[in-house]
This record gives structure tokens, C-alpha cells and sequence, in this order.
């Protein structure tokens, strides 16, 4: 019977051991604090990754976040500086910078966290949005807005947090304005096509009147240029033609061309028939010519 006890008593004991061991032993992840209460209040707040050790039964250890973390805002409606009302949908992305701090005035809640980064960045959007037109909004919306907004948040680090970005998945209008504002936007655009036809066509006038200058100016030195060449072509033609009357022989064969070219305007149909009086120079000529080919009786 002793024999029994004892050896109970000695496995009781190597499980007192084994549960202290394991109980000493704390397991730090990648991703996680590691925070060590005693009676608790906070000793020690572990941020790197591995196995360390704590006092077994007296110190109880919890875990936060050490990693990025995603908080999607409500869906909210923001004014501009011109008075339009836009609907912003965005999200947070977060960390905990001081988990003493986070601690201390959260309660180490996550949630906690949430609800006053859901407060403090609404509240630096609306500021933000306020102090633009609707146009710069818009035109701001994939960077310059999410900077301006994140750069305006106040306050997080009395928590220990730390806010890495705010972006917008969408900054549009509300359901009732889009219709409005999508005809005033397609109006805008019509007077700009309208005012860019406008311009397109008197700068084609512009240039219509200036080819048409160029072509008048053309035509005309091509004008001048052809009553020149006509003017040395007719004094060249009564050159020759003096020429050809100073000489006698010339003359009589000049003659002889100029009234066969009349005889043949003259034919110009198989049925006319010519008559020549018989003082018709042309009539001479014929004559001549008959009395040369005629035999010598």
C-alpha cells in the first residue's frame, strides 16, 4: 500500500512539473504582441517572435494584433464647398503602434479602436470634402484626397494608433442628383464641342481665304506671264509675215496658201460648190494653174 501511494504521489508530482513547464512557456507568433499581466496589471509586452517564459499561476498573458488591419468605414454622406452632396465609401488601414498606450485607454479592444477610428477619420473626410468644390473631388479622388485626409487625421496617437492609409473605393453622387448633374455635365460638354466647331471653322475660313488669296495671286502672275508670251508670239507672227511680204516669191506663195485655206473653209460639205468671179484672186489662180498644165497646141 505504501508502495502505491508513493508512487502516486510521484505522478501527481511530475504533473505538477509538466503543468508548470507548459505554463511557464509563452509562444510569441509573427504577427502579435504578446502582452504578461500579473494580478492584472501589465509587466511586460512581448513584440518578438518565438518562446519566452512567464511565472506559471501568477502571470497570465493575452495577445493584440502586430500586423495591418482593414476597417471598412459606413457608408456616409459628405457636403462639398459648393454645396453637393456625395456619398464617400471608404476603408482604413490601421495598426497598433504602442500596445502599452492601446491598452490603457481601449481596454485592449479592437473594436474600441474601430469606433474611434470610424469617428475621427469621418470627421477629417467631412473637414477635407468641405474645404473643395465637387470638381476637385472628383479630379482628386486617386491620390491627392486620400493624402489630404489621412494628413488631417488628429488624435489616434493618444491610443496608440498608428493610421497607414485611407482609401476610397467610391466618392459618387447621390441616386436623386446623379440625373441632374449628368445632363448639366452633358450640356457643359455640348457648348465645349460647340465652342471647339466654332473656332475649327473660322480658322478654316482663315485658310480658305488665304488659298484663295494665293490662288487669285497665282492666276493672275500666270495671266500676266501667258498675255506676255501671247503678245512676243503675235510680235514674233508679224515678224515673220513682214518678212514673208518683203520677199516677192514669198508673197505670191503666201497668197496661193491663205486662198486655198479660203477655198477649203469654204467646201466643207460634198454638195457646196464654189463660185469665183473672174477678177477673184482666187479665181486667178486657178486659172494660172490651169494654163500651165494644159498642153501647147
Amino acid at each position: 500500500m505504501k508502495k502505491i501511494v508513493r508512487n502516486i504521489v510521484i505522478v501527481v508530482l511530475v504533473l505538477v512539473v509538466l503543468v508548470g513547464a507548459v505554463g511557464c512557456l509563452v509562444v510569441t507568433e509573427e504577427n502579435e504582441y504578446t502582452i504578461v499581466r500579473q494580478f492584472g496589471k501589465v509587466v511586460d509586452i512581448r513584440a518578438t517572435a518565438g518562446v519566452s517564459f512567464k511565472l506559471p499561476f501568477i502571470q497570465e498573458t493575452q495577445t493584440l494584433p502586430n500586423t495591418v488591419l482593414l476597417y471598412d468605414l459606413p457608408v456616409s454622406d459628405v457636403i462639398t464647398k459648393d454645396k453637393k452632396t456625395m456619398v464617400a465609401d471608404s476603408f482604413v488601414l490601421w495598426r497598433i503602434e504602442d500596445p502599452q498606450r492601446f491598452i490603457q485607454t481601449l481596454n485592449s479592444s479592437v473594436t474600441n479602436a474601430e469606433s474611434r477610428i470610424s469617428t475621427l477619420v469621418y470627421n477629417a473626410m467631412k473637414t477635407t470634402i468641405s474645404g473643395m468644390n465637387q470638381s476637385e473631388v472628383i479630379s482628386g479622388r486617386d491620390g491627392e484626397l486620400a493624402s489630404a485626409i489621412k494628413d488631417s487625421i488628429t488624435g489616434l496617437d493618444q491610443y496608440g494608433i498608428e493610421i497607414i492609409a485611407v482609401e476610397t473605393k467610391r466618392l459618387d453622387l447621390p441616386d436623386d442628383n446623379k440625373e441632374a448633374v449628368y445632363q448639366r455635365m452633358i450640356s457643359e460638354r455640348n457648348n465645349i464641342a460647340a465652342q471647339y466647331t466654332a473656332e475649327g471653322e473660322s480658322e478654316a475660313q482663315m485658310i480658305r481665304s488665304e488659298t484663295d488669296k494665293e490662288v487669285e495671286i497665282m492666276l493672275s502672275e500666270a495671266k500676266a506671264q501667258a498675255e506676255v508670251l501671247q503678245a512676243e508670239g503675235e510680235a514674233e507672227y508679224m515678224r515673220i509675215l513682214s518678212d514673208a511680204y518683203a520677199d516677192p516669191q514669198r508673197a505670191e506663195f503666201y497668197n496661193f496658201v491663205r486662198s486655198l485655206d479660203a477655198a477649203k473653209a469654204s467646201l466643207t460639205n460634198e454638195e457646196n460648190v464654189l463660185i469665183l468671179g473672174p477678177d477673184s484672186p482666187l479665181a486667178q489662180i486657178f486659172y494660172d494653174a490651169g494654163l500651165e498644165a494644159a498642153p501647147a497646141e
